[in-house]
């Protein structure tokens, strides 16, 4: 039946899909370094800008250590970056310029595989970006087809956006991204087939999530009809709106009589790895979900479906979701079937729960609304409804930002800050400040991380909050420990 390589996605979309981006900190990814180095995979799909911003607004980490000592630690790992036309960091569109800056700087640290996508397909747009990045000197560049369905997004549609860049001498390796997770396994066989007939035997990868637990037997039914790579998951940082299991996919893989050149002894460990470590932190596992038909329609990703719902219960409206959701669908129709994906899944999101939530369709417009009509983040792959552009950009607020002020570029940015490393100032140009100057401070990066202390760390934190200790002690067998409070000055 062939030979199926697997892209691991465990630190990078794992965390992202169910623990919110900000469960795994840099030490708890640099410790998993040589168990994943040990596995078998062809590559990482291993950090995005949201990692990197994470690590500097949640952690106060430096993000490129992050990078750097994971290479050092895994030499041999091919890791992957996760590349957008629309942005690093930051909501707001930067130059070309700071973008080329901040991929040498990804280059440098050890990335030397970089997943391109538009989020409307622009193939133009993503040639454009994968030039910057092959400048930055990567050494793997990986195409992207944004997956969804619509009267307009069908198979046709994704064979022709393979066929404007098949040729490209830019592009190394192609791969379907299905954000939503609905690519039903009874039609990736002719979607496969068709992307494939335009690529021929340049290698093509898929990448789902498990949102409405379809992406399991589409990934079977991909192999089947010759893909090349399929991204998963380890352990508990797979299912639930994450990519299939990794130990499930291989197992099924070998049923079917595909070869999957996996060490299962270290597959097995770095799995305990992470479910010691969502033990040790209190974290969720991901878990299987139930289909759900009017996802379908709504196209609501999972993480956004949880943060939309407590936003609900927060002001007692969660009786409204059901609402909400079918506004959703409504708003994306007329907004030209934008793809679910970051960051036009907020975009629409916002727009319909303010316009049930205000009593009246379009009566507020989010910022990032009439961004989306001002063509700010692209063309849209379909026209929106002229009655619905027309009532956004009258508003008063579409000409104000319709005149914003462009990204700097580097030299404005070099004026601005200083003599400053290039990995600083890449950090300062999209975010605030204050952030930055408290992840640089913060001292070296920790590169070593047991889950097995966390208890006994975790203890001790809460016990020093209290002033009416003076010594502490823990002993357990040949293990002793005491601790004094210092008497001040």
């Amino acid at each position: 039946m062939g030979r199926i390589q697997l892209i691991d996605t465990t630190i990078r979309d794992g965390n992202q899909s169910l623990w919110g981006a900000t469960g795994i900190r840099n030490a708890m990814a640099i410790q998993a370094a040589s168990l994943i180095n040990d596995v078998g995979f062809y590559a990482l799909d291993y950090v995005t800008s949201t990692a990197l911003g994470v690590a500097v607004r949640y952690h106060k980490e430096n993000p490129w250590d992050r990078i750097r000592l994971f290479h050092e630690a895994a030499p041999d790992l091919k890791l992957g970056f996760l590349a957008s036309p629309l942005r690093f960091i930051s909501w707001e569109k930067v130059s070309d310029s700071v973008m080329q800056l901040a991929f040498e700087q990804l280059v440098k640290n050890g990335v030397s595989r970089f997943q391109v996508i538009d989020p409307m397909n622009d193939m133009d747009g993503l040639l454009g970006v994968a030039k910057l990045a092959k400048a930055a000197g990567a050494q793997e560049i990986v195409a992207g087809f944004t997956y969804t369905h619509s009267p307009f997004h069908n198979d046709a549609f994704y064979a022709d956006c393979a066929k404007q860049i098949a040729n490209s001498e830019l592009i190394d390796r192609f791969y379907l991204k299905d954000p939503g997770g609905l690519l039903a396994p009874e039609k990736t066989g002719s979607l496969v087939t068709a992307v494939r007939h335009e690529l021929g035997s340049r290698p093509l990868e898929l990448h789902s999530h498990c949102s409405l637990g379809l992406a399991p037997l589409a990934y079977l039914e991909a192999a089947k009809a010759g893909i090349d790579a399929l991204h998963v998951a380890v352990g508990p940082l797979g299912s639930g709106t994450s990519q299939p299991r990794t130990e499930t996919m291989v197992t099924n893989l070998r049923a079917l009589g595909f070869e999957v050149d996996i060490d299962d002894a270290a597959l097995s460990a770095m799995s305990r790895y992470f479910y010691d470590l969502a033990e040790a932190e209190g974290l969720p596992v991901g878990q299987a979900i139930d289909f759900d038909a009017f996802a379908l329609e709504h196209q609501v990703p999972g993480g956004m479906l949880s943060t939309m719902t407590r936003q609900l219960t927060e002001i007692n409206q969660q009786h409204r979701l059901p609402e909400v959701l079918e506004e959703v669908a409504r708003v994306r129709r007329e907004l030209g079937y934008p793809i679910m994906v970051t960051p036009f899944s907020q975009v629409v999101g916002a727009q319909a729960v303010m316009n049930v939530l205000s009593g009246g369709r379009y009566e507020n417009v989010p910022d990032e609304v009439i961004r989306f009509a001002l063509g700010k983040f692209g063309a849209p792959a379909f026209p929106i409804d002229e009655n619905i552009k027309d009532r956004i950009l009258s508003r008063s607020r579409a000409r104000e930002l319709d005149k914003e002020p462009q990204m700097l570029e580097v030299p404005e940015l070099r004026k601005k800050f200083g003599n400053i490393p290039d990995e600083e100032l890449v950090l300062r140009a999209v975010m605030p400040g204050q952030l930055v100057d408290e992840a640089l401070a913060s001292g070296p990066t920790q590169t070593t991380y047991n889950p097995a202390s966390r208890p006994l760390l975790k203890l001790i934190e809460e016990l020093s909050k209290r002033d009416d200790l003076s010594r502490v002690a823990f002993e357990k067998e040949d293990f002793k420990i005491e601790l004094t409070r210092s008497q001040p000055n």
